[in-house]
């Protein structure tokens, strides 16, 4: 395991393990681990969850709106948006994705060469699962969302 770029995602029934993908989008993962090691993921919301599709979080606000403050030009790769994927979400402008990403529930090709793939699940899709959904609220807002326990890169944990 290359221990700088895996991420571990504690979630309240658990840890989801992440693997970074710097060869896909280097200038991401290295914003996201910076973020990471500044605690800035802790607590943070999973404010949108569409069952079946995908479930996002990295605002501040908890609303979808809010981010780090550093927008990052594109990296678009051939890599393709599966069950796992960890995608950076951004507005209608390619070169706007901040600090919020999503965490693929399934496949969804018309995300692929559109958006920043930085990490693929490893462990733990099954707690990624149980993040709590939108139910059928449109744009998936989540009542009462689910947060990020903690994030942290494997190279700052001791075993």
């Amino acid at each position: 395991m290359d221990r700088d770029n895996t991420l571990y995602l504690d979630l309240k029934d658990g840890r989801v393990t992440i693997l970074m993908r710097p060869d896909l989008a280097p200038n991401h993962v290295a914003r996201i681990k910076e973020l990471v090691r500044k605690g800035y993921y802790d607590g943070l919301k999973f404010h949108r969850v569409i069952d079946g599709f995908m479930a996002q979080t990295g605002c501040p606000d908890g609303t979808g709106t809010g981010g780090s403050g550093q927008k990052l030009k594109a990296e678009f790769s051939r890599e393709r948006h599966v069950r796992g994927t960890c995608s950076m979400a951004r507005s209608s402008s390619p070169d706007s994705a901040d600090s919020q990403f999503f965490i693929m529930f399934d496949e969804a090709p018309h995300l692929d060469r559109k958006y920043s793939i930085w990490g693929q699940v490893s462990e733990g899709m099954d707690l990624v699962d149980n993040i709590k959904k939108a139910g059928n609220n449109l744009g998936g807002v989540v009542d009462n969302p689910d947060c990020i326990v903690r994030m942290q890169l494997a190279a700052d944990v001791e075993d």
